[in-house]
C-alpha cells in the first residue's frame, strides 16, 4: 500500500494486562473492533517464547504474538476499510478459519489486544493512530477477573490458569509501566471512554502523551 494514499480512518490501540476489561470497554464504547487476540501463533509453532523455569508457553510475551501480520491488518481497515483476519481459539492455541472485519464508513476503530503497545510506534509512523490507551484496574480485581473469565471459556486447565494469574498478578505494575513506555496512555475505564469520544470527535492524541510514563508510575504506587 502506498503511504502517500489518503487514509480515511485511524485506530485506538487498547491495551493493558489481560483480565484489565479491554473487551468490555471496547465494547461499550461503540465503534468497530479489532481483536489482536486472533493473531496469536500457533501452539506447534517452534518460535513460542516458554516460561522461564518451566515447560509452559509464554502467551504473555510478545513473541508468542504475530506483530507483523497484525500492524498490516490494521493498515487494511485504515486504508481500504475491510481485511480478512484468522479466527484464533485459545482453548486450542490455534487458527480455526478466516473472517472478513468491515469497519463501514466509521473514521475510528478500535485493535484491543494485551499486546497492542508493541505496535504503537509503528502505526503512529504510517499515519494510522489516534491514540493509544492502557487499561488499568488494580492487580487483586485483574487477577479475579481473569482467572474467572478464563476459567468459564475454558481456555487452558486450571493448574496453567493459577500458575498464569500469580505469575501476572506480581508483575501487573511492570506490565502497566512498559506498556506506557512503549507510548500507551494509562487511564481507568471512564477516562479510557472520553479519550475515545475525544478521538472520535477528532480531537484524539496521535503522540505519545508526555506525562504517560508518570502517570503510570502514580498509579502503580
Amino acid at each position: 500500500m502506498s503511504s502517500q494514499s489518503p487514509i480515511p480512518a485511524r485506530v485506538v490501540l487498547l491495551c493493558g494486562p489481560s483480565g484489565s476489561g479491554k473487551s468490555l470497554l471496547a465494547a461499550r464504547a461503540g465503534l468497530p473492533v479489532l481483536r489482536l487476540d486472533d493473531f496469536y501463533k500457533e501452539a506447534d509453532d517452534p518460535t513460542l517464547p516458554l516460561v522461564a523455569g518451566s515447560s509452559d508457553i509464554d502467551w504473555d510475551h510478545p513473541d508468542s504474538w504475530d506483530a507483523d501480520v497484525a500492524v498490516a491488518a490494521i493498515e487494511r481497515l485504515c486504508r481500504a476499510r475491510r481485511t480478512p483476519v484468522p479466527v484464533y481459539d485459545i482453548s486450542l492455541s490455534a487458527r480455526t478459519g478466516e473472517v472478513t472485519v468491515d469497519i463501514g464508513g466509521t473514521p475510528l476503530f478500535i485493535a484491543e489486544g494485551i499486546f497492542a503497545a508493541e505496535i504503537v510506534t509503528r502505526c503512529r509512523e504510517r499515519g494510522l493512530l489516534a491514540d493509544a490507551l492502557c487499561l488499568s484496574r488494580g492487580p487483586v480485581k485483574t487477577f479475579r477477573r481473569r482467572f474467572l473469565r478464563d476459567l468459564r471459556e475454558g481456555r487452558k486447565s486450571v493448574p496453567f490458569l493459577l500458575r498464569r494469574g500469580w505469575r501476572l498478578m506480581r508483575q501487573e505494575r511492570t506490565i502497566i509501566a512498559r506498556q506506557t513506555e512503549l507510548g500507551a496512555y494509562a487511564c481507568d475505564r471512564d477516562e479510557a471512554l472520553s479519550r475515545l469520544a475525544a478521538a472520535g470527535a477528532g480531537g484524539g492524541a496521535s503522540t505519545r502523551t508526555e506525562d504517560s510514563g508518570a502517570r503510570s508510575a502514580a498509579q502503580s504506587a
